[in-house]
């Protein structure tokens, strides 16, 4: 593994756990300026900017305090020197979605760029898969 990809692996991993940990601070970290994100719930047409992005986690923060898991289960990175993708499978749902959907899996695909010598996300993209029958996630 190359130093860029176990710098972005690191990353990631670190934001998952904040992500987890509801610490928003560390969310925010090593996100660009110009950060466009596109999520599972509403606004369809994206997040632009790291204002309207820190915006967003609140509201994740609340309904994960329900006792929801948000934990990454792969995590593949491909890094170049100056940009870098990564995609991920996270376990990310309360006990109850996940007992009734054990196989579901959040989807993860993030972009990103070095900024001087550190490394930033620029894209992040989430998804669920579409499950014919099943009532949309209330997960933000």
């Amino acid at each position: 593994m190359s130093d860029n990809e176990e710098q972005i692996r690191t990353l990631i991993e670190q934001w998952a756990t904040a992500v987890h940990a509801g610490d928003l601070k560390g969310v925010l970290a090593n996100h660009a300026d110009d950060i466009v994100m596109f999520d599972v719930p509403p606004p369809y047409e994206g997040v632009r900017g790291i204002d309207d992005y820190r915006e967003t986690w609140p509201p994740f923060f609340e309904w994960q305090a329900q006792g929801a898991a948000f934990e990454i289960t792969s995590l593949e990175v491909t890094a170049g020197d100056d940009v870098a993708y990564a995609q991920a499978l996270l376990r990310c749902g309360t006990p109850q979605e996940l007992a009734s959907q054990p196989a579901n899996r959040l989807r993860l695909t993030l972009g990103l760029r070095k900024q001087g010598e550190r490394w930033v996300v620029a894209h992040e993209h989430h998804s669920f898969p579409d499950i014919p029958g099943e009532d949309e996630r209330q997960t933000g």
